[in-house]
């Protein structure tokens, strides 16, 4: 156990640049000091003592606002980065180096027995807010965006983003765990080009009805009496200025709301 601490001890000085000196890291981390109570209590629920490992993880989730299960597995080099309302269940299993925000849930989904919280592999970056849940499986070397909501299983190497969660593959790009901001947002993609075929949808009907309202004017035109155009002009010359007017018209119809637009703008599209 001296071992694993010394590993949550120093991979906070590698992955937070604000951790300057030990002393600091030792007292005012709350993530560290979280995992040290639950070292000692999950070893104490493996030898079966049936009180004494709840009490010891409720005193740490009053001290930190982290809880823990004293059930739970927690591999060595786990850094839990601020951590206020990190709930980890009984069940859950976390592998070495995995790097966990605020307000992340490794929860179930129901009050099935056994298994029933998530696994998560090896340098598995979970960012702030996001939900895991149920019996499922991260890879190694997944990032799960903030805000997520996974419910299923993600094979390693994967990038988990949206609400449930979308598998979004980078083939042959590396990224550091802590960018959270290339993180691409997968349901901003798809509005912007719902958005899109809504504005190609609109010309095309605008040309339509400006099309046939070109037709009528040169079929009245075709049985009046006399052979000149629309108010004593030319047809020939109507129509060129009417497709003008069509072509002027479709490349202006472009969808204006303002709340589509800062929320494109927002999404950094």
């Amino acid at each position: 156990m001296l071992t694993t601490l010394i590993a949550d001890f120093r991979i906070i000085f590698e992955r937070d640049p604000a951790a300057r000196n030990w002393l600091e890291v030792l007292f005012c981390y709350p993530g560290l000091q979280a995992l040290v109570f639950h070292r000692f209590s999950h070893q104490l629920y493996r030898l079966g003592l049936p009180f004494l490992p709840r009490l010891i993880s409720q005193l740490a989730r009053f001290l930190t606002g982290i809880e823990i299960h004293p059930g739970a597995q927690v591999g060595q080099g786990v850094f839990i980065d601020h951590g206020m309302g990190v709930v980890i269940g009984e069940t859950a299993i976390v592998g070495n180096y995995a790097l966990i925000y605020q307000g992340v849930t490794l929860g179930g989904t129901g009050k099935e027995t056994g298994k029933r919280h998530p696994t998560l592999g090896e340098d598995v970056v979970v960012g702030a807010g996001a939900k895991v849940l149920g019996n499922i499986e991260i890879g190694d070397r997944v990032r799960i965006g903030a805000g997520s909501v996974v419910l299923r299983a993600v094979p390693p190497d994967c990038t988990v983003v949206g609400v449930p969660g979308r598998i979004v593959h980078r083939s042959g790009e590396r990224s550091d765990p802590l960018e959270h901001g290339r993180l691409p947002d997968s349901e901003a993609q798809v509005i912007r080009a719902l958005v899109d075929r809504i504005e190609s949808l609109e010309q095309q009907l605008q040309l339509l009805q400006t099309k046939q309202s070109l037709n009528d004017s040169l079929l009245l035109v075709s049985v009046a009496p006399k052979t000149s155009g629309l108010n004593g002009s030319d047809p020939q010359a109507d129509c060129s200025e009417t497709q003008a007017v069509a072509d002027a018209v479709s490349r202006s119809c472009r969808i204006r709301d303002k709340v589509i637009e800062e929320f494109l703008d927002g999404a950094g599209i």
